[in-house]
């Protein structure tokens, strides 16, 4: 018997030529997809550099509320009935979009750990999500699969571990990578000690004692991700800092004994997001070893001084870690999303391995069809690690090592102005990017401090990071742009004392 293919339900001759295209909706894949895609990116490359031009700065020069309006006036209504075609739509929204962002590629742009992602990366992701693999599973990703996987390889020599032992996954970041770091810890600890396995049976019993120890620098993450995984934040032991900012080994060894009849995870820290500090890591891997302790080294942002021949050192014992959280889209230049997350074994990511039917059946993986779906806490994911395979290709260790110098050297030029500048006081040396400093102000120097920052951001002309030190408002630049000069620096402390002179006038 055969079948007419062509055949409706009701018997009538079906259709035999593709559908006419609904506007605007052309795919950026296929055989066409590259000449449409390129006639595309040549309107947004032309609303990007007119977006940038309005704006003027690295900032929009404008109040919240006012901005807000006029996105929503650009924009219309959000779903319209009728559209408005690919070409305008992409145009119109780019523009505004870059009118109204501030620009990490300006050196005035210094708030955040927010870098400039190099014009290679960003031409990478593109690339990407043209062609939209999804790391879940090997036949959505035939080589982004292994892409990830010699990129995880890589990084995981870079920090020192074997990387015939080691395994990892990219991740959303630092965030995310904790949250792995702390999961797989408490399922070691609770399954040698209880002989229980969480993710299968909950969190009870022994988990309830667990204890997680960090310094007090250390980021908001860790008792955010203590909450999430039912140990609560109350679990977590904030361990004093040195005058370094350091995590106080001391400290830490008064409280591992206080508490050792409980599991234990403790929480380095290479790289503290205001200050940059690194806790002395082989000394807290000594006592996470005498204490039987799981070690999660929070590398985030420091882990891009292992690319350094001059930095690295500072990370000496890293690979004593069990697990290391990393972010390219820090030191790295990726755009955002670049984060990894190794273990130094492999075993250790056991408890996240799923078999799901349609996603990795066991007689597709013994055919070598092996996805990633079991390093992941997410299914869905995009071939992120290939911006950065394109990027340490195209630059190498040298050149990555040599922009992560620059950023270095220019902080501590800052460093040594603000030190010499009568109206500017200086918290700390940079251990690695981040400046602390404020502005002497003759009365009231939180208000002051926290004013002059918003009058540049109004002004558009700077965009200052704001932080705390006991109790105390003081200003921050991190700086990531690989291409800034002394001038810049200079130009951007001159007018952080400017805006300073009016506020406390």
């Amino acid at each position: 018997m055969s079948v007419d293919v062509n055949a409706g339900s009701s018997g009538e001759a079906g259709i035999t030529e593709p559908p006419a295209p609904v506007a605007g909706a052309e795919l950026a894949g296929g055989h066409a997809g590259p000449a449409r895609l390129s006639a595309l990116v040549g309107t947004a490359v032309q609303a990007i550099a007119a977006g940038v031009a309005e704006r003027g700065g690295p900032a929009p020069a404008r109040e919240p509320c006012a901005l807000a309006e006029q996105v929503r006036d650009t924009m219309g209504e959000a779903l319209p009935e009728l559209g408005t075609g690919a070409e305008e739509a992409l145009s119109c929204l780019t523009r505004m979009l870059a009118a109204g962002s501030v620009d990490p590629s300006d050196p005035a742009c210094a708030a955040h750990l927010h870098c400039p992602p190099l014009a290679v990366a960003a031409v990478a992701d593109l690339v990407s999500a043209t062609l939209n693999p999804s790391l879940d599973s090997w036949d959505q990703a035939p080589a982004a699969t292994t892409v990830e996987r010699e990129v995880v390889a890589a990084l995981a020599e870079l920090a020192g571990y074997r990387p015939e032992r080691a395994a990892g996954v990219l991740t959303g970041g630092g965030t995310e990578s904790n949250l792995m770091g702390l999961a797989l810890a408490r399922d070691a600890a609770l399954r040698e000690l209880a002989g229980v396995e969480p993710a299968y049976e909950g969190v009870s019993g022994p988990a309830c004692r667990m204890r997680v120890f960090c310094s007090t620098a250390a980021h908001f993450s860790v008792q955010r991700n203590a909450a999430l995984l039912g140990l609560g934040e109350a679990s977590v032991t904030a361990v004093p800092v040195d005058d370094r900012h350091r995590m106080d080994t001391t400290a830490l060894c008064r409280a591992l004994r206080r508490c050792e009849d409980s599991p234990a995870i403790i929480v380095a820290t290479a790289g503290t997001t205001d200050l940059g500090a690194i806790d002395p890591l082989p000394e807290v891997a000594e006592l996470a070893n005498e204490y039987g302790a799981w070690l999660h080294t929070d590398a985030a942002y420091g882990g891009g001084a292992l690319l350094s021949e001059e930095l690295a050192p500072l990370l000496d014992g890293i690979a004593l870690s069990d697990s290391i959280a990393l972010d390219l889209h820090k030191l790295g230049w990726q755009p955002i999303a670049a984060g990894v997350f190794l273990a130094g074994e492999g075993y250790a990511m056991e408890p996240l391995a799923r078999r799901v039917a349609y996603l990795n059946p066991a007689d597709d993986e013994a055919a070598g069809y092996d996805g990633l779906l079991g390093r992941s806490l997410r299914t869905t994911r995009r071939a992120d690690a290939f911006k950065i395979a394109v990027t340490m290709r195209a630059l190498g260790r040298r050149g990555l090592g040599e922009l992560v110098d620059r950023c270095h050297a220019l902080a501590r030029y800052i460093a040594t102005q603000i030190a010499s500048h009568p109206a500017l006081e200086l918290a700390a040396e940079p251990a690695l990017t981040t400046v602390v400093f404020r502005y002497r102000a003759f009365g009231h120097p939180d208000r002051v401090n926290a004013a002059l920052r918003r009058r540049l951001l109004r002004r558009g002309s700077a965009v200052v990071g704001r932080t705390e030190l006991s109790g105390e408002v003081w200003l921050k630049l991190t700086l990531l742009h690989p291409g800034a000069a002394r001038t810049d620096a200079d130009a951007l402390l001159n007018d952080i004392v400017i805006a300073g002179t009016e506020e406390d006038g």
